[in-house]
């Protein structure tokens, strides 16, 4: 996921004006838990977590295979987003934390986001969310579809109409895969400072697969990749820290590149990286896969396994902030706008 703009009160479209009338959301499971042939075929028929009438509002999903706008009550949107972006055999704490961010997410998006076009909120990729449909999670996990979906949506479910709040907005609810044992602060790598997007502990992490990782490119190909000469030992290099240890700043020789910078041009997974050149081959060795700011998705699966619930671990990563009704939210903030 990208990170938003910084949160202000802009106008709200007329959509929005629907919440202030509309119930709490329902949610309603996609199977039955007999999980017979019959509820299955019925199943395929009412899918949705939530109707078009329960939700406050729907998505207009962008679908990048076939270019097709694809129109989601929010509930569904949300279900779908943490399957496909979160390991569905995560702790179920984990996943409800997961469901809070997406749909905290999404409706600040709504509020003040740009628009993909005039008939799309949000794309179904990393740029927005990652959001598979039906047909793609059935393809993807086949005959453990219903047993996933299930699990899933009861994370939604437990969490349904909850946002994260930053006083009384919905917050900036950034999240990545696993963090180096600590998160970045905002301001180190967006260059915006987020009072509840600040470096915190996450110990939980070193047991994620993605905790440790490799690059290695010959010194011809850093040069071409930076725009840089490399005349001596590149472990000569001198480099600044962040205060979630990732690197700040690299320096090569009179030119300066941010910790992100090097991420984004070499293609590392974390900008907690370490340099070392063997011959004529520089050796990236990383910590942790992701920008670092917010929610680590592998930290929240261990402070799940660890007893912690999804609020506890809400308030662990987004310091400071409140769990409310997303109406509420909704509507505190038209009343501001008028």
């Amino acid at each position: 996921m990208k990170k938003n703009n910084s949160i202000g009160i802009i106008a709200v479209c007329g959509l929005f004006a629907t919440i202030l009338i509309l119930p709490t959301l329902i949610v309603v499971p996609f199977t039955n838990s007999d999980g017979t042939g019959e509820e299955v075929q019925e199943t395929n028929q009412t899918e949705q977590v939530s109707t078009a009438e329960d939700s406050p509002f729907a998505v207009r999903v962008f679908r990048s295979t076939t270019e097709q706008i694809e129109e989601v009550p929010l509930e569904n949107y949300v279900a779908r987003v943490v399957a496909s972006e979160m390991p569905v055999n995560f702790e179920m704490e984990a996943l409800k934390a997961q469901a809070l961010a997406a749909r905290t997410y999404i409706t600040r998006h709504m509020i003040e986001g740009e628009k993909v076009s005039p008939e799309a909120d949000v794309t179904d990729t990393v740029n927005h969310q990652v959001y598979k449909d039906e047909e793609q999670l059935r393809s993807q996990w086949k005959e453990d579809y219903n047993e996933n979906m299930k699990k899933i949506n009861q994370a939604v479910e437990a969490t349904k109409g909850e946002i994260i709040t930053y006083k009384q907005e919905p917050i900036d609810a950034a999240f990545f895969s696993t963090s180096n044992g600590y998160t970045e602060n905002a301001g180190d790598y967006w260059e915006k400072d987020i009072p509840y997007l600040q470096s915190v502990e996450s110990p939980w992490d070193q047991k994620s697969p993605k905790f440790a990782d490799q690059k290695i490119l010959t010194v011809a190909e850093l040069e071409q990749t930076l725009g840089v000469n490399i005349d001596s030992n590149i472990q000569q290099t001198s480099m600044t820290k962040t205060e979630g240890n990732r690197v700040d700043e690299v320096h090569f020789g009179d030119q300066t590149f941010s910790g992100r910078e090097i991420r984004e041009k070499v293609g590392l997974p974390s900008s907690d990286f370490s340099i070392k050149q063997k011959g004529d081959h520089v050796i990236f060795t990383t910590k942790g896969y992701g920008h670092g700011v917010g929610m680590s998705q592998y930290g929240a699966n261990g402070m799940a396994k660890s007893g912690k619930n999804y609020k506890e671990i809400i308030h662990h990563y987004y310091q400071n902030t409140e769990i409310a009704p997303v109406s509420t939210q909704t509507a505190s903030l038209t009343i501001e706008k008028e």
